[in-house]
């Protein structure tokens, strides 16, 4: 399984980015794939999750602000953050489970900063 993450950067804050995710050795139609985050000097957490069927849910802290979405065909995941924060600065990843082992792709860094 590898999970591949793309698409940080810096933006100020108000802006906006997306991040997508690729997959391989998982197909994104059988199973639930999650983004998380790890702030600078902080535990990671939670940020979104889509399930097979396409259901969506959000971390309050970015609900509002960011949608998430996934191609079956391309086997492919988006998060596409709106109205970024300076507390949204951190590695982002995606992320399945499968059989009970977590796969965690790469990370992609998100900063947000005036």
């Amino acid at each position: 399984v590898q999970l591949q993450a793309s698409g940080g950067g810096s933006v100020q804050p108000g802006g906006s980015l997306r991040l997508s995710c690729a997959g391989s050795g998982v197909r994104f139609i059988l199973n639930t794939i999650d983004w998380y985050r790890q702030p600078p000097g902080r535990e990671r957490e939670y940020v979104a999750r889509i399930t097979s069927g396409g259901d969506t849910m959000f971390a309050d802290s970015v609900k509002g602000r960011f949608t998430l979405s996934k191609n079956n065909i391309k086997n492919t995941m988006t998060l596409q953050m709106n109205d970024l924060r300076p507390e949204d600065t951190a590695v982002y990843y995606c992320h399945v489970k499968l059989f009970g082992t977590d796969w965690w792709g790469q990370g992609t860094q998100v900063t947000v900063s005036s």
